[in-house]
C-alpha cells in the first residue's frame, strides 16, 4: 500500500520512485529527549538507508524508511506514545510526504539544510495548521531564520559545537519567542548541570548513563541482596527453594515479581501467589528472565525510568539477537542488562563486575573490553548513537546479515514498551 503511495506521488512529480537499498538494510534508532527530571518528553527517530553517516536528501526513500519501520507498525511501538521526532528536508516537506505520519505526536525536525525559502514557509504554516509541531535541528541564529524561529515549537542546539557565549546570545535573541530550548548532544551530568543552568529545559544524550561514580562506595544492603539472588538465578542447577526463601526476604521485589508473572504478556491462566509456583510453572529460563526485569527494576529505583528502558532494550536486543549469532540467549539478556548497572548504582562496573554470576569474557565485555561476546552490546551502543559503519563492520565480524539484527532491535523497542508500564 505504501509502496503505491509513493509511485503515485512520484509520477505526480516527475521523480523517480524510492527504491529499496542494495543490501535491503534499513536503520532506525531512538534517542530520548528528557526533562529536568529525567522523564522522557519525546524520543527522536534516527534513520538512514545503507550506510551512510548522514541524511543526504533521498525524501522519497528516507520518508519510506521511517513509514515502514514506524507506520506500519504503528509509532507508538516506538515512541510508547511519546513524541516522535523526525528528521525532515525541504523536499520532504515541499512533497507531502510527512502528511502520512499523526499530526498529533510526530515533530517535524527541519534540518540544518533546510531554508526559509517562501515554498518552504508556506508549507510549515500549513503543517502546523494540521496540528503538526516543527522542531529546527542544530539551530545557529541568523536574521534570515527569524521567520522559521516564529512558526517554531522546539530549537535544538548542539551542546557540544557551541560554547557558553554563543549560548548566551542565542538566548538574548531568542527572548520571547515560544520556541522551548533543547540542549543535545548532551553527554555528561556535568554538561547537563552546566546546559540546565543556562536555561534549557530539554535535553538529549546520554547524561544519564554517565553519572558521577564514586570509587570504593559501598553497594547499599538491599542491592547486595538483589546480586545475591541474581548470582543464585544463574546457578547450575538452580536451587529453587533456597532461591524462592531469598526472594520471600524482599516484599518490594516479590511484589513486582508476581506483577510481572501474573500480567496479560505472561499468559498465566490462573493467578501465581508464591514465587515458588512461578518457578515450576514457568521453567527455568523464563523465570530467571523476568526476575531479572524485576531485579534490574529495583535497583534503578532511585534514577531516572529511562535507564531502566534502555536496560531492558538492551537485554531483549542481545537475547534476540544471540541465536543467529551464535549466542548463549540467557547469558545475553543478562550482559545487556546489567551494561547499564554503574549508572543504576553510581558504582563503576570495575568494582561491580568480580561479583556477577557470569563468565569471565560477558564480565570482560561489561568492562569494555572488546571481545566477541560483547559484539552484540557494541553494536547496540553505536547504533544508539546512529554510528551505522561501525555497526557494519561489526555485523561483518559477526557474519550475520544485518537486516536480521535491525529486525531484533525493532522487536526489542516494541517489546520493551509493551513490558515497561508493568514494571511501575
Amino acid at each position: 500500500m505504501f509502496s503505491a503511495l509513493f509511485s503515485k506521488r512520484a509520477a505526480a512529480t516527475n521523480k523517480p520512485a524510492a527504491v529499496e537499498p542494495v543490501n535491503g538494510a534499513r536503520y532506525v534508532a531512538r534517542q530520548p529527549i528528557l526533562d529536568v527530571r529525567g522523564r522522557v518528553h519525546a524520543y527522536e527517530l534516527l534513520y538512514r538507508k545503507g550506510t551512510e553517516v548522514a541524511f543526504h536528501g533521498n525524501c522519497e526513500l528516507a520518508a519510506r524508511t521511517v513509514l515502514d519501520n514506524t507506520v506500519i507498525f504503528g509509532l507508538d511501538a516506538y515512541t510508547g506514545g511519546a513524541l516522535a521526532f523526525v528528521n525532515c528536508t525541504a523536499g520532504t516537506l515541499t512533497e507531502d510526504l510527512v502528511s502520512v505520519l499523526p499530526s498529533d505526536t510526530a515533530v517535524l525536525e527541519l534540518l540544518e539544510t533546510v531554508k526559509p525559502t517562501a515554498e518552504v514557509l508556506d508549507v510549515c504554516a500549513k503543517l502546523k495548521a494540521q496540528g503538526f509541531k516543527l522542531a529546527l535541528d542544530d539551530f545557529v541564529w541568523s536574521p534570515e531564520m527569524a521567520p522559521l524561529v516564529d512558526l517554531a515549537d522546539y530549537i535544538k542546539v548542539d551542546f557540544l559545537a557551541s560554547d557558553a557565549e554563543a549560548r548566551k546570545d542565542l538566548f538574548r535573541e531568542l527572548k520571547g519567542k515560544r520556541a522551548v530550548l533543547v540542549a543535545e548532544k548532551v553527554e555528561t551530568r556535568q554538561e547537563y548541570q552546566v546546559a540546565k543552568q543556562e536555561g534549557f529545559t530539554l535535553f538529549q544524550g546520554f547524561y544519564f548513563c554517565h553519572p558521577e561514580l564514586v570509587k570504593n562506595r559501598k553497594v547499599p544492603a538491599n542491592h547486595l541482596c538483589h546480586l545475591e539472588i541474581l548470582r543464585q538465578l544463574h546457578s547450575e542447577p538452580v536451587d529453587f527453594d533456597a532461591l524462592a526463601d531469598q526472594v520471600r526476604r524482599d516484599e518490594s521485589l516479590t511484589y513486582r515479581l508476581l506483577r510481572l508473572i501474573n500480567s496479560v504478556g505472561m499468559a498465566v491462566r490462573e493467578e501465581v501467589t508464591s514465587v515458588h509456583e512461578a518457578m515450576v510453572l514457568l521453567g527455568e529460563n523464563t523465570f530467571r528472565r523476568i526476575a531479572t526485569l524485576a531485579i534490574a527494576t529495583e535497583l534503578n529505583s532511585s534514577q531516572p525510568p529511562e535507564i531502566l528502558k534502555m536496560a531492558m532494550v538492551r537485554g531483549r536486543f542481545c537475547e534476540l539477537a544471540a541465536e543467529p549469532c551464535g549466542f548463549i540467549a540467557n547469558e545475553q539478556y543478562l550482559l545487556g542488562m546489567l551494561s547499564l548497572l554503574p549508572a543504576m548504582l553510581g558504582v563503576p562496573m570495575e568494582e561491580l563486575a568480580p561479583g556477577l554470576p557470569l563468565r569471565k569474557e560477558i564480565r570482560e565485555a561489561l568492562e569494555g573490553k572488546a571481545n566477541h561476546e560483547g559484539s552484540l552490546l557494541q553494536w547496540l551502543k553505536l547504533h544508539e548513537r546512529g554510528n551505522w559503519i561501525a555497526c557494519e563492520e561489526i555485523v561483518e565480524q559477526i557474519g550475520v546479515k544485518q537486516e536480521e539484527i535491525n529486525t531484533c532491535y525493532a522487536e526489542a523497542v516494541q517489546w520493551t514498551e509493551k513490558q515497561f508500564q508493568l514494571c511501575d
